[in-house]
């Protein structure tokens, strides 16, 4: 039983272009997305993809200018705004991506114990803290004065403190060594264990893959795949849209290959197929209409020649 299920989810932005003249700029285009208990899954996709906006869009906290269609599920209910509010910070929790999100003028003790929902705060809090292998005195310390991976397991204890049953780690491991990285989604990882949802917002699909149980793979504001974790392997002849088989190989361990072009603005989105200017595989066919998302071997794409 899926506990989020995002279909054909659109979001524009209202802005003001020369002479006071009002536009309407699609960012994310028809996406899909879903994810259960105790699973991880990761979207990955290069910067400007839409994945923090589909976060902020799952939360209810995208700007005024921002306009919404399509529908957001969240346990078998519509996601409304009232009830967006309701379940922000309690049933779905944020890991945001920056760890400035912490207050800096509240020690980050009494910051996790705010959170706490159930039984008494400082002992949730002082189990988490030990859960995580941050000591007692961790709690009386400004965010200033934390390390930057103590800061990350500060950020993951307030997600757990909430009982939240869906956390959303919003590019959690920047700027961490190869130690913290791995000892991060491993908390993310036991936390799905357990049973929770996590979905994992990331840009390093080498690392995603890790953890993942599945993986949905972002390109101009529009889900083109999403597929087991363990199809991502060998030369990616498992996968089954061409941009996730680049993105794959562009890894420097799978060969390092680099593709023409760039990922289109959402000023200026080609018709049709939002990947054929780039795909060696395009014909005539796939600039006539958007490919409709469709199953192909157990996983989802938007290519018409997938098989």
């Amino acid at each position: 039983m899926t506990i989020l299920d995002v279909k054909d989810l659109s979001v524009s932005f209202i802005q003001y272009a020369a002479g006071l003249r009002q536009q309407e700029v699609k960012v994310i285009t028809s996406l899909n997305v879903a994810i259960s208990p105790g699973e991880v899954l990761a979207v990955v996709g290069s910067s400007g993809s839409g994945k923090s906006l589909l976060a902020h869009a799952i939360l209810g906290i995208l700007p005024v200018n921002a306009r919404v269609t399509g529908s957001m599920r969240f346990d078998g209910k519509e996601l409304t705004p009232a009830r967006q509010a309701k379940l922000r910070g309690r049933d779905i929790a944020l890991v945001p991506q920056s760890v400035n999100f912490l207050d800096p003028l509240m020690r980050v003790g009494k910051q996790v114990r705010t959170g706490v929902r159930g039984g008494d705060p400082g002992l949730v809090q002082r189990e988490v803290f030990s859960r995580y292998h941050l000591s007692e005195h961790v709690d009386r310390l400004f965010p200033f004065q934390l390390s930057g991976g103590m800061a990350r397991r500060v950020l993951v204890s307030t997600a757990i403190v909430s009982g939240a049953r869906l956390v959303i780690a919003d590019e959690p491991t920047p700027g961490l060594d190869e130690a913290a990285v791995k000892e991060t989604l491993g908390f993310f990882r036991q936390m799905a264990d357990e049973g929770c949802a996590v979905m994992l917002i990331t840009h390093d699909i080498a690392t995603a893959v890790k953890i993942a149980d599945n993986i949905a793979v972002f390109y101009a504001g529009t889900t083109v795949e999403a597929a087991p974790a363990k199809d991502f392997a060998g030369d990616g002849a498992g996968l089954r849209h061409p941009y996730s088989k680049a993105l794959w190989l562009a890894l420097p361990q799978n060969g390092f290959i680099s593709i023409p072009g760039f990922q289109p603005s959402p000023a200026a989105l080609p018709p049709g197929c939002l990947f054929q200017p780039r795909c060696s595989l395009a014909t005539a066919s796939c600039a006539a209409v958007q490919p409709e998302a469709r199953e192909v071997r157990h996983g989802m794409v938007r290519c018409i020649y997938a098989s």
